[in-house]
């Protein structure tokens, strides 16, 4: 396990005991309704507090490969939902703060270089078998994963929004960003499930 590449359950099992939690698991059940088919790439956007990022830590714990996390959801809702087994870790799960990338690059261009050199590193540890045809692209390395491990990707952002809010005058740097969320997700035969969370609509941002 990496610290993005199929990161554990850790965080989620904090949420599981603390004294606040509410039980959301039955979102899952609606995110198997939509894995694996064209309608994969789901934003969800709501304001702070909402318990959006406890949602996406939930989803890392139920789709990542390489823990077994079965009884970590005994008792929820979405234990008893026919579609739990099915996908139950049997993804590779890429789990991203975006936040956290922005807020250790001085610019957009170098949070970009830095969320490419961090899953490179990741996926050179995960995959030691791997030849990777070219490193210098974000979605070859992808391909060169999925193809060698059979398993598409979960990607889970976090704070998918932050580049739109903190560099809100800078255009060019914005598209950039959206350039390499389309180049990176859309229509890629590794992904399985996108799912984004923010505060701002998607659709206003392209």
């Amino acid at each position: 396990m990496g610290d993005y590449l199929n990161p554990g359950s850790r965080k989620f099992k904090q949420g599981l005991d603390s004294p606040i939690y509410v039980d959301k698991s039955k979102l899952i059940a609606q995110t198997n309704q939509i894995i694996n088919t064209k309608q994969c790439y789901a934003c969800l956007s709501r304001p702070r507090r909402f318990g959006k990022t406890m949602a996406v830590e939930m989803l890392n714990a139920y789709y990542a490969h390489g823990e077994d996390t079965g009884s970590v959801f005994t008792g929820l809702e979405i234990e008893r939902d026919p579609s739990f087994s099915e996908h139950l870790n049997k993804y590779n799960c890429i789990f991203i703060d975006m936040q956290e990338f922005l807020s250790d690059s001085p610019n957009v261009e170098e949070m970009l270089v830095l969320i490419h050199e961090t899953l490179l590193a990741e996926f050179e540890e995960e995959f030691p078998g791997i030849v990777f045809k070219n490193k210098s692209r974000l979605t070859q390395i992808m391909k060169d994963a999925y193809n060698f491990s059979k398993r598409p990707f979960v990607v889970l952002i976090d704070e998918w929004d932050c580049v739109f809010r903190v560099h809100k005058d800078d255009h060019a740097s914005q598209e950039a960003y959206l350039d390499f969320l389309r180049m990176w997700l859309k229509d890629q035969e590794y992904v399985a499930l996108a799912y984004m969370t923010g505060i701002l609509p998607i659709k206003k941002k392209s």
